[in-house]
């Protein structure tokens, strides 16, 4: 046994707050509150239904995660969001048609108690968007202020002890880092200016780590990956994280590909392409931010296979990504895939994968672990970039010096050995040879 990490009791309320109160985040919220009252079963939440191996296999020391590590009550979160349509999370549940009436009703009075504060947003950054319950102000700084109101507001109204913001709203346009992204001084001279290169997210996680709270961002935005977010959680002690939920077709490939390259199998070619509607296919049509997500769609292939590596595999192969707005399709994504691999010999071979998927469903215990996880990383004293988190995110953010880690299967093992750590468990590295001496 190491010495563990002194991690502080979950004590009190934690106080969840969500900029987007739309399918993502109206499908994490009911599903706990429906679980809360035994309706409901948390499916693909690591946090509440799976495990993790302590010691040799001989030991027998299998707790579920939740039992292990000191994470928060299901009973003691507290949700509030931004939204700048006025719905309530109710109504908003109701549009989105996720989750079916019977599940919706025995919930009902709790959802509509959930109104949506006044959104920042901007329609030059999601284009295909509008509504009318924004904020305004006479720059980007002092919307900041006003956000940071809110989060001072929601945490002594509702008597909470801790918080944790989780972006759950749309993808804006492709953004490049930026001169003014360099260091907090020029960020926040920036937003007193108004400067392009400040998203509507940046003024979102600039007020929650300012707050003290962490940040996970669940869009393929720029948001915290910039040289200034960074430094300013560890100015503020704060854990980051991020980026874009890992769903449905990535997620796919994040475990197809692994076992591709584990069995040295070539690829010629990989065509993705996606169906969806929703509020998240709406945005997706518009190219620019079609550009931001297909900039994290297209990265996992060429990390996990490592071109450069292995050129004779994957020197060449030809990457393709589509996403098609289809409103009948709703949030039930169809995400179709056409790999052209080839073996033994060269002789070519082929794997066609049809997911048909409901993203929010997907994505609505991804939103559970990562408010836990995060606050479980601030209670630990952790601060900066979570990478032991990447098994969350399409793009996982890393240190500069890195690469992101894609393979799902390490992704596990990292997380779980950071769990170890926190607790003072030896990390199991699978060698096994102790068990043959």
């Amino acid at each position: 046994m190491k010495d563990k990490i002194e991690i502080k009791k979950p004590q009190g309320k934690l106080g969840v707050m969500i900029p987007g109160l739309g399918a993502v985040a109206t499908t994490f919220i009911a599903g706990v509150l429906l679980i809360r009252k035994g309706l409901g079963r948390p499916f693909g939440s690591l946090t509440q239904m799976g495990t993790i191996r302590l010691g040799k296999r001989t030991e027998k020391r299998v707790p579920k995660i939740k039992d292990f590590v000191e994470l928060a009550e299901l009973d003691d979160l507290v949700f509030t969001g931004w939204d700048i349509f006025p719905d309530n999370a109710y109504e908003a549940a109701v549009k989105a048609g996720v989750l079916r009436k019977e599940h919706l009703d025995p919930i009902k009075e709790e959802l509509e108690k959930i109104k949506p504060l006044p959104a920042v947003f901007d329609n030059n950054y999601v284009k295909k968007l509008d509504g009318p319950n924004k904020k305004s102000g006479a720059n980007k700084y002092e919307l900041a202020l006003q956000l940071m109101d809110d989060i001072k507001r929601f945490k002594e109204e509702n008597s909470l002890d801790r918080l944790v913001m989780i972006w759950c709203a749309s993808t804006e346009v492709f953004m490049k880092p930026d001169p003014v992204h360099q260091t907090v001084e020029s960020l926040e001279k920036a937003m007193k200016e108004n400067h392009p290169a400040i998203a509507p997210s940046m003024i979102y996680a600039y007020a929650a780590i300012k707050s003290g709270v962490p940040f996970i961002n669940g869009a393929p935005n720029l948001t915290v990956d910039i040289p200034a977010m960074i430094e300013l959680a560890k100015q503020h002690n704060v854990p980051i994280a991020g980026k874009d939920f890992k769903t449905g077709q990535t997620l796919m490939k994040t475990i197809i590909a692994p076992g591709l390259k584990a069995r040295l199998l070539g690829l010629h070619g990989w065509f993705s392409t996606n169906i969806l509607g929703n509020r998240d296919g709406e945005v997706l049509d518009d190219p620019e931010s079609f550009k931001t997500k297909e900039e994290s769609k297209l990265g996992s292939l060429e990390y996990i296979l490592q071109p450069e590596v292995y050129p004779e595999l994957y020197g060449k192969f030809y990457h393709k990504v589509r996403i098609n707005y289809y409103p009948p399709r709703g949030d039930n994504k169809e995400g179709w895939d056409n790999i052209d691999i080839f073996g033994w010999l060269g002789y070519p071979m082929q794997i066609k994968i049809d997911f048909l998927c409901r993203d929010s469903i997907l994505a609505a215990p991804i939103v559970l672990d990562l408010v836990l996880f995060m606050d479980l990383a601030q209670r630990a004293g952790f601060r900066g970039i979570q990478e032991w988190l990447s098994f969350y995110f399409k793009t996982p953010m890393c240190a500069p010096e890195l690469y992101p880690e894609h393979d799902l299967f390490i992704q596990l093992m990292k997380l779980k050995n950071t769990l170890r750590y926190m607790k003072g468990e030896e990390l199991i590295t699978h060698l096994g040879l102790e068990y043959y001496d």
